[in-house]
């Protein structure tokens, strides 16, 4: 689960980092007001969308005064904000976060992860500031230092000043780094995050260390522990069709492609999305159906892939396990007839009886096509989607 940028920093600020004072601002006038509030000075209005490069695409503007940071948010709030991150389609702005302008002496990079291989929480620290982590990780990765935290310890006061001596601090910066690093560290565990983000984290020309941007991912399957954290939720930055399809108990997740996968069990519906774009199709979505579908669930199925217009044919990919193959087919035609799908489809149906369940398919009088393999499967979806 992602939260918005003012958001991350309320949190942050809970847990003793430095932040910019600022407030949230829903219209060009509550906006100048909270730039009078600060003082009346330099701003800065950010768009508050849950995506990065915000400050590429327009959605950063640093102003003169309240007046300016009225303006400002006046051109934000109700435009299509469209980053590397958001796609074509863009994210809608609804709100915009006005904070203090600060003055930046420099700017470094400081992150807490979940790192699924170590199975611990790693500590990323940069003197790279300001730039997406992964163009430094390619480019200069001599400059990103790193420490794990062993499970169940706090981060030792020894182990972020060395990572800030890294990013060249020294002297009472050094001491406030290493503060709030250790606060950081806290905050990722107790929260149970699978990202704290600071970037950039600065140091002002009077030699405070302050966290100028906030990113922070939590663990959707640890909210239940942390009632506070899911409140936070904003249902507008969440695709409905998401939205709809975790009401329904599916596992879906809409991409940018125009094949519609349905497959059961979430590694197979991984390699089902590789295979497709090695025929030289694109995946529109990740849909995990689980061992238990029936015909209700293929019914829901095919209303949230077909609630993306972009869908142009749906591949079926079926391994039955716990689930027959004969009895998926039968959900599959019901379901088909029930929601009276156009587009084409092609199912592959492979493990327990699944030859009754292409003979169903077969005489369901319903135009499938049907495959043997998964790389035919794919390569015939490509075929329809590439005309």
């Amino acid at each position: 689960m992602n939260v918005h940028e003012y958001q991350a920093k309320e949190l942050m600020r809970s847990f003793g980092i430095p932040v910019p004072e600022g407030g949230i601002a829903t219209s060009a006038d509550e906006a100048y007001e909270v730039a009078k509030s600060l003082g009346g000075g330099p701003v800065v209005v950010k768009a508050q969308v849950h995506a990065g490069g915000r400050g590429k695409a327009g959605g950063v503007k640093v102003v003169k005064n309240a007046e300016e940071a009225r303006d400002a948010a006046e051109k934000m709030i109700g435009m299509k904000l469209v980053t590397h991150q958001t796609g074509g389609e863009g994210k809608l702005v609804r709100k915009v976060y006005v904070e203090k302008a600060t003055d930046i002496d420099r700017e470094l990079y400081l992150a807490v992860v979940l790192d699924r291989s170590a199975e611990k929480l790693l500590v990323m620290a940069s003197p790279a500031g300001g730039m997406d982590i992964e163009a430094v990780a390619e480019k200069t990765p001599e400059k990103i230092f790193t420490t794990h935290i062993q499970p169940g310890l706090p981060l030792w006061a020894y182990q972020g000043r060395k990572l800030l001596f890294g990013c060249g601090l020294s002297g009472e910066a050094l001491k406030q780094g290493a503060k709030l690093i250790q606060s950081l560290a806290t905050l990722a565990w107790e929260k149970e995050t699978s990202l704290v983000e600071i970037n950039p984290l600065v140091v002002t020309k009077a030699g405070d260390l302050i966290a100028l941007d906030a990113k922070i991912n939590f663990d959707d399957s640890a909210l239940f522990r942390h009632a506070e954290i899911a409140e936070l939720k904003d249902p507008l930055e969440t695709d409905p069709l998401e939205l709809k399809a975790k009401s329904y108990g599916l596992n879906y997740i809409r991409l940018q492609g125009n094949v519609g996968t349905m497959v059961n069990g979430a590694g197979l519906a991984m390699a089902t999305m590789d295979v497709i774009k090695m025929a030289g199709a694109e995946p529109a979505n990740f849909l995990d159906a689980g061992g238990g579908a029936n015909e209700e669930m293929v019914s829901r199925g095919f209303e949230i892939i077909l609630g993306d217009p972009n869908v142009k044919a749906i591949l079926i990919n079926i391994f039955g396990g716990i689930l027959r193959c004969d009895t998926l087919a039968a959900g599959v035609v019901a379901a088909a007839k029930k929601m009276d799908v156009k587009v084409p489809l092609v199912v592959r149906l492979e493990g327990t009886n699944h030859e009754e369940g292409r003979r169903i398919l077969d005489e369901s009088g319903l135009d499938f096509t049907t495959a043997g393999t998964m790389s035919e499967a794919a390569d015939k979806v490509a075929e329809v989607v590439n005309g």
